[in-house]
């Protein structure tokens, strides 16, 4: 395998040559949107300039747009490790998926079912889970976390799935804390009782490779926006749930899996948008490895490589920011690195979050700061209502930027 090609890697995305006030912008601000490569927007310009259609007519662009959703259905099939293509659906975002998933799965629940969510999840992972339950009459049950660490607590977990558990929902990484969860450990939980298993993978998917028959999940939603694309919402299910599963739709749609769920005129150019992601993404894999492999094995070793790289950026910047003297919310123990996706977020007593993050800003570095919809969270932290800095790194990112962004930090907080 060859050395990470940060340069290439780099050049590929017109973004990082953004300037500001004469710096160098840094984007850190990858957990709430990353950067694109050429490649994306040129293949959103070109659908857009010269094949927009609607679908399932006999002229040209009608059939080219079919077969754009049919080879983004496959490429998405392979991120995300199913074997059925039919089984990706696409919609607006993971939270608009998320809510018309629940709504189907609470006409089949009832009083005395429970739903368990978690503590740790963003909004978007919990309130749809809330609201089924309010539809449906149903109990909800609340996975707690230990705030030492931001990992969850195993007696609450242990306690919160039983014989009335009819849906676990996680999230693979904390936006908020970084923290990876034990989806695998949860699955087998539930599927113990025999409840489904929904995962928000939205944070977890520009880091690591998904696998949804490793995870054992029944669910599995994440956007593209977050790993390079575009705004594109993407959901994976179980084939037979999509097939049965009371779905609202017009009269007039089909009861085909998956364009049952998709309803109206999707974002086509979205699509061309993911599809030039995830070809991004085998570009790297098949660079790293120097091998013309598959699509699924190129991504494979693509994201060995990320989780590398962008491990040693995070260790790197935990180091640096525990030097400075903050508060970091979340894992800093290194020999529980693999628990940790690269999100550090952090509060210092000397400003707020917000000051901390606008004065960054002036020096051209990109962060948020704010509870990152991450509400249940934050609030447990006693965060509320400032939140936390976050600071995220992804594969464009260097060594050299988490060396300025420690040196204008540490001038911010002096």
């Amino acid at each position: 395998m060859t050395d990470f090609p940060i340069s290439e890697i780099r050049s590929r995305f017109p973004a990082l040559e953004r300037r500001v006030n004469g710096n160098q912008a840094i984007f850190f601000d990858g957990p709430g949107g990353s950067q694109s490569p050429q490649s994306v927007g040129d293949a959103v310009k070109h659908y857009l300039l010269h094949q927009n259609a609607n679908v399932g007519m006999s002229f040209a662009t009608s059939k080219e747009t079919d077969d754009l959703i049919d080879e983004t259905m496959r490429a998405c099939a392979d991120l995300l490790g199913c074997e059925d293509y039919r089984e990706i659906v696409f919609g607006q975002n993971m939270t608009s998926l998320t809510i018309q998933l629940a709504s189907a799965l609470s006409r089949t629940w009832k009083s005395g079912d429970e739903i368990v969510v978690t503590r740790s999840d963003h909004d978007a992972n919990v309130r749809p889970w809330v609201l089924a339950a309010q539809w449906s009459g149903a109990t909800v049950r609340w996975i707690d976390i230990d705030t030492d660490d931001c990992t969850h607590r195993v007696e609450s977990v242990e306690s919160s799935i039983g014989e009335s558990t009819v849906l676990v929902a996680i999230g693979a990484a904390s936006n908020f804390s970084g923290t990876i969860n034990d989806v695998r450990g949860i699955c087998d939980k539930a599927h113990s009782v025999g409840a489904e298993v929904f995962v928000d993978a939205v944070h977890y998917a520009p880091h690591s490779l998904i696998d949804v028959k490793e995870m054992g999940c029944d669910y599995l939603a994440c956007s593209s926006y977050k790993f390079f694309g575009t705004h594109q919402g993407i959901l994976w299910g179980r084939y037979d749930r999509l097939a049965e599963l009371p779905v609202a739709k017009l009269r007039v749609s089909t009861e085909e899996v998956p364009f049952r769920w998709m309803t109206g005129t999707q974002g086509h150019e979205s699509m061309a948008g993911t599809l030039a992601a995830i070809e991004h993404l085998e570009w790297l894999g098949r660079t790293v490895s120097g091998k013309d492999i598959s699509r699924r094995e190129a991504l494979t070793e693509a994201f060995s490589a990320i989780e590398k790289y962008e491990s040693e950026l995070c260790w790197k910047m935990i180091g640096g920011l525990i030097d400075i003297g903050v508060k970091i919310w979340g894992i800093t123990d290194s020999s529980k690195k693999e628990h940790r996706a690269p999100t550090v977020s952090f509060t210092h007593h000397s400003m707020s979050a917000e000051e901390i993050g606008s004065a960054l800003a002036e020096n051209g570095i990109f962060a948020w700061a704010g509870n990152f919809y991450a509400l249940e969270l934050s609030e447990t932290l006693g965060l509320e209502p400032d939140g936390a800095l976050r600071v995220g790194l992804l594969h464009y990112n260097t060594a050299e930027e988490v060396d300025r962004f420690l040196e204008v930090l540490a001038e911010i907080l002096q």
